[in-house]
């Protein structure tokens, strides 16, 4: 990777590219395998409106500072700080993405990594049914059997191990071969192909006897819950929304460092914000009409995806293979969010630490491969990472919204936001309005909520 001149420096070549890359990142595990279980775990369809609200009001102009901030200095999160704001210690934001996206990256590429075992144990199923007595089973007993599987799986050290460090190089393989070559050649296959086998997913699903209570959980808001524990669940699902996003962790900083000035940033945010809900939706949609037509328990947890997804394809003509497909098309969406984090910290060690972009992704790869061992055999360990979502980017988003809306040059924001007057911005003061007020109110105030909320539950006596 060059080392952040202007005229040399690695870029993304066209605007599908660019939308392809940053839905890429967007959409993956966070959309089809974390998306359904949280909304599951909060009161459905309530959840659901609160998700969309903070999309649309903290999501897309978070977003957009985000990208100000990388385009503007073309450089990763700490440097881009640096530049923009020399002399100061706003870098320890950059900083805080880096750390935010190296723990995420770190169980993120744990869960990756069962998309693999899913994808073998597919062929398996395709090759020996009799083997495992498919066709004697009612739904009841493929319930069972997968729920078996997964357990029995997850629970196991040596094959969680093995596909995880499998899933690990997949993506420094892609990460090393740069911008151009690696994350933009392979997101603009990848994504167009996934999206058409879950709308075939959908089709099949919502057509499922007993499937409409699903579609009524997920859209028909029950407040009853939220009431129960507002705190802790506006506080999901802001982190749910960043999370799916790749807010806050200095994701759309390195990417929005390659995007061309020719690209209008908010048409780009606009854009991907759309797709990233749409896919979570339709996950949602795929996934809570066989659900409830299954009589599976829509709070079943992390493990919802992996235990429900098989059942479905099995009510399927040719279940085997579709399941084979989806499961290839799941594990290249969660290759396209990792290589967008494994960028981050690339990127970071390239460009901070003078270093090539080989030696900075193995290095990249070596010490966020360990965490992720530790991840992987250690229940409590991987809990408490994927929890961090929920207040690790929720805070960086904070500071970047602070700084864009009261540290960054209003000419400049304007600047960056019209491309040097190529674009028409009608749109700024509601942009400002929200970057300095509402979205850095809504966050804090959220976050302190949420962070009381967490240590009442660990120290009741002091409610």
């Amino acid at each position: 990777m060059m080392q952040g001149g202007k005229g040399d420096r690695d870029s993304f070549t066209s605007k599908f590219g660019v939308l392809a890359a940053l839905a890429g990142s967007a959409i993956g595990l966070g959309n089809i395998w974390r998306f359904p279980y949280v909304v599951g775990q909060n009161g459905g369809g309530a959840f659901l409106l609160i998700y969309v609200i903070f999309i649309a009001a903290i999501g897309v102009p978070v977003m957009m500072s985000e990208f100000m901030i990388g385009r503007s200095a073309r450089l990763n999160p700490v440097g881009a700080f640096k530049k923009n704001a020399p002399g100061t210690k706003w870098h320890l934001v950059g900083m805080l993405g880096v750390v935010s996206v190296f723990i995420i990256f770190a169980f993120y590429t744990v869960v990756a990594g069962w998309t693999l075992e899913y994808v073998v144990q597919s062929v398996r199923w395709i090759l020996f049914p009799a083997k495992f007595g498919f066709e004697s089973m009612n739904n009841d007993a493929l319930t069972l059997f997968f729920s078996d599987h997964y357990d029995s799986f997850t629970q196991g050290i040596w094959r969680p191990i093995i596909w995880f460090v499998v899933m690990m190089c997949l993506t420094g393989y892609i990460v090393i071969s740069g911008v151009k070559n690696g994350i933009e050649k392979y997101t603009k296959i990848l994504m167009p192909i996934f999206l058409v086998l879950l709308l075939i997913l959908v089709s099949r699903s919502i057509s499922l006897e007993g499937g409409r209570e699903g579609l009524v959980f997920l859209f028909k808001p029950d407040f009853t819950q939220i009431r129960e524990a507002p705190f802790r669940i506006v506080l999901e699902a802001l982190g749910q929304a960043f999370f799916s996003l790749s807010i806050g962790m200095g994701t759309l900083i390195t990417y929005g460092s390659y995007i061309k000035r020719k690209e209008n940033l908010a048409g780009t945010a606009v854009s991907v914000v759309a797709a990233d809900t749409f896919v979570a939706i339709l996950a949602g949609i795929a996934i809570f009409p066989a659900v409830f037509a299954f009589g599976i328990d829509p709070a079943d947890g992390p493990d919802l995806v992996y235990k429900t997804l098989p059942v479905i394809f099995q009510n399927m003509a040719g279940g085997l293979i579709w399941a084979f497909l989806f499961f290839v098309l799941l594990c290249f969406a969660a290759i396209t969010s990792t290589i967008s984090m494994l960028e981050v910290i690339v990127a970071y060690f390239s460009e901070q630490l003078n270093m090539s972009r080989k030696k900075a992704t193995i290095l990249s790869m070596i010490s966020a491969g360990f965490l992720g061992i530790i991840c992987t055999v250690s229940p409590d360990v991987f809990g408490i990472f994927n929890a961090s979502p929920d207040l690790m980017l929720p805070l960086g988003g904070f500071f970047i919204v602070v700084f864009i809306g009261w540290f960054f040059s209003g000419e400049k924001s304007k600047q960056e936001l019209s491309s040097d007057g190529a674009f028409k911005i009608r749109y700024y003061r509601l942009f400002m309005f929200l970057v300095k007020f509402v979205a850095p109110l809504a966050i804090a105030f959220l976050f302190a909520l949420g962070v009381y909320s967490k240590v009442i539950n660990i120290f009741p006596s002091l409610g």
